[in-house]
């Protein structure tokens, strides 16, 4: 319980710091498919949650990929 504490700790501070500093994309994560559960009651653990927060940083790594070739 206290690693899925720690996850959920982690998801919300990644998901402030993209609201704070990438509101464009805070946006898009309510619309997100990688961010809307598949099924009507999904199982919410330790893994789950954490494959989330990977969906987060990976949504995030390729929007500044993008964001940075846009500027070149």
């Amino acid at each position: 319980m206290k690693e899925l504490h720690k996850v959920l700790n982690e998801i919300t501070e990644f998901t402030t710091n993209i609201e704070t500093d990438y509101p464009e994309l805070y946006r898009s994560l309510d619309e997100n498919p990688m961010t809307l559960p598949v099924s009507q009651h999904p199982h919410m653990d330790k893994v789950v949650m954490q494959e989330y927060l990977e969906s987060l940083k990976q949504m995030l790594y390729h929007y500044l990929k993008e964001h940075k070739s846009l500027n070149v």
